[in-house]
């Protein structure tokens, strides 16, 4: 037992110097993974393992929907599909206060819910909404706090990446029951955003957007509807069976591509900016990935997983009891 104690100090500690010195994370992985495994490894063992096992990591069907949603969620930030969002989200609560926060709000899970990718939500809502809000007065610090609260929503709201990577990681868990699972908490999340929102701006006293006329209003819902209908194709697709994640995530991308044409708002030289910056994304997720496995196994080859199940099975078998049982 004490030399797992000695092995799990050394793992969490070299992991927690090297974030201290800030160093990227994904680096910091495997370079604890490697200084932990040389109490029990030899050097040539250490280095062929390590390989192995973050290559195996990144060796999945499933893991190739990350870089696929990434490239739609890029093609959505640049194709004109946003700022559609946008306007769509503003009909509902344009008269509130604080109206363009709570778009931002709003279009962040939609945007989500269609790229799966809260960092692309966060840089088009941004784009689109902050330098309004700044002409209107508001707060910039109020403004990006809104949007980097919000943004997360994407990880939640169906189709996203987030749970694709769990579902592999977990070994096989069901990607369509872990999307039906996570409309509640996304929404949950991006209402409780919306009433702090709230709050702060009628204390404020932010202006709203107006009312829309409901010729206005059928205007900007017919933009919207064939960018909301990808949610309905992929997310359909997935749960009914028609087809896997993986391969909706292709036909979102697709069907991003198809829509910015028709929009007239992409072209060949900003398309082949997008792949690039989608490679560049897609490799720190995938690296990220693969260091992880390679951790995982130093952990389980040390035995810390068992110890730690051990620990807290020895404080009771009852499941209710050890989620009650306090820290201390």
């Amino acid at each position: 037992m004490s030399n797992i104690v000695l092995t799990t100090i050394i793992l969490f500690a070299v992991f927690g110097l090297l974030l201290f010195l800030s160093c990227p994370i994904s680096v910091s992985i495997v370079v604890a993974s490697i200084v932990t495994a040389m109490s029990s490894l030899t050097w040539d063992q250490i280095t062929f393992i390590t390989m192995q096992k973050m290559n195996s990591g990144v060796e999945s069907f499933s893991l190739l929907a990350i870089p696929l949603f990434i490239l739609a969620g890029n093609i959505m930030n640049n194709g004109g599909i946003a700022r559609r969002l946008v306007n769509f989200a503003k009909l509902f609560v344009g008269r509130i206060p604080g109206s363009l926060a709570q778009a931002n709000v709003v279009g962040n899970m939609l945007f989500g819910a269609l790229s799966g990718s809260s960092v692309a939500a966060a840089s088009a809502m941004g784009g689109c909404i902050y330098p309004i809000q700044k002409d209107e007065g508001y707060e910039p610090a109020f403004a990006t706090a809104v949007n980097i609260a919000s943004a997360p929503t994407g990880l939640l709201i169906p189709p996203t990446s987030a749970f694709i990577v769990y579902s592999t990681v977990a070994g096989g868990v069901s990607i369509s029951t872990l999307f039906m699972a996570g409309y509640v908490p996304g929404i949950l999340m991006g209402v409780g955003t919306m009433v702090v929102a709230f709050i702060y701006a009628k204390k404020r006293k932010y202006p709203t957007t107006g009312k829309v006329s409901g010729k206005e209003a059928l205007k900007v819902t017919l933009e919207a509807l064939p960018s909301l209908l990808l949610i309905v194709i992929v997310i359909g697709g997935i749960v009914s069976g028609i087809f896997t994640a993986t391969e909706g995530a292709g036909i979102c991308v697709l069907y991003c591509v198809i829509l910015s044409i028709c929009y007239k708002s992409i072209t060949l030289k900003s398309f082949m900016k997008i792949l690039v910056n989608s490679a560049c994304t897609s490799g720190i997720i995938l690296f990220l990935i693969s260091a992880s496995s390679a951790m995982s196994f130093v952990m389980a080859y040390s035995g810390i997983p068992a110890a730690i199940s051990e620990g807290i099975m020895s404080i009771s078998s009852n499941k209710i009891i050890i989620f009650l049982r306090s820290p201390a």
